[in-house]
């Protein structure tokens, strides 16, 4: 029997009218969870660092469409910019009720190539900014009784990858933080997961050339934003499921 009040709970559009916070949303995952949040009925914050311009033509094209969105600048490399992103989304929108952490910086690197500097820019944004936003929401959700976050993760936390040390051991960091936030939150109305995509089209992190990638793919084919924004929306849209890290790579890494 559906509860009075709990519709988030019970499927339906549970996002609808929830204010939402994404960020990397100039890149072809995070304009493809846009379009996906946006048709749910969520109110979006669309975040982006140096490159603005197709977050803020999403943004254009879900107004248009009768939605609720507002581009925001933040270099995730500082460590102030996390609460200021924050700041700007709650002053534009109000509160946030879920956090998509999808912006992440992947350049190609072998061990010998990093520098401490290469390794502290790969932390603070693919890690350190997930936390910190993390950490700015969760009074807020734990007060409301409501929150959803999802950490985009990679196949490389699992199996170390080959966009560099550096990029694996932070997105592993996250799988670390999702299952620390995961167990003390649920009992608040709060789910935490992450989800580990690979080989996906339409991204600037693809490590090498699509057709020699295509081969290593048991499914045979590169994935496709669509199907990650797919995958996300069901994640957020379920209020039992928690403290997972879930793949979406065809059949790469079975677990």
């Amino acid at each position: 029997m559906t509860m009075p009040g709990n519709r988030a709970a019970y499927g339906g559009r549970a996002l609808a009218g929830r204010v939402a916070l994404i960020t990397g949303a100039s890149g072809g995952i995070g304009q493809a969870i846009g379009r996906r949040l946006a048709s749910e009925g969520a109110r979006l914050a669309l975040a982006y660092g140096a490159n603005g311009g197709p977050a803020k033509d999403l943004a254009v094209e879900i107004i248009a469409t009768g939605g609720h969105a507002v581009p925001v600048q933040a270099d995730l490399r500082s460590d102030e910019a996390p609460a200021a992103l924050i700041a700007a989304t709650e002053s534009k929108l109000g509160p946030v009720d879920v956090l998509v952490s999808n912006a992440g910086l992947g350049r190609r690197q072998s061990l010998e190539e990093i520098a401490v500097s290469d390794f502290d820019d790969m932390v603070a944004v693919n890690l350190r900014s997930p936390f910190l936003l993390a950490q700015r929401v969760v009074p807020g959700m734990r007060e409301r009784g409501f929150g959803r976050i999802l950490f985009i993760s990679s196949v490389a936390a699992f199996t170390g990858g080959s966009v560099g040390p550096h990029y694996a051991a932070s997105k592993a960091g996250l799988h670390g933080l999702t299952h620390y936030l995961a167990v003390r939150l649920a009992s608040h109305g709060i789910t935490v997961n992450a989800l580990a995509p690979a080989l996906i089209t339409d991204t600037a992190m693809l490590p090498g050339d699509p057709e020699e990638l295509r081969a290593r793919i048991p499914a045979g084919r590169l994935g496709r934003p669509e199907e990650v924004a797919d995958l996300v929306v069901a994640v957020l849209g379920n209020a039992y499921l928690t403290n997972q890290v879930i793949g979406l790579d065809g059949g790469m890494y079975p677990r």
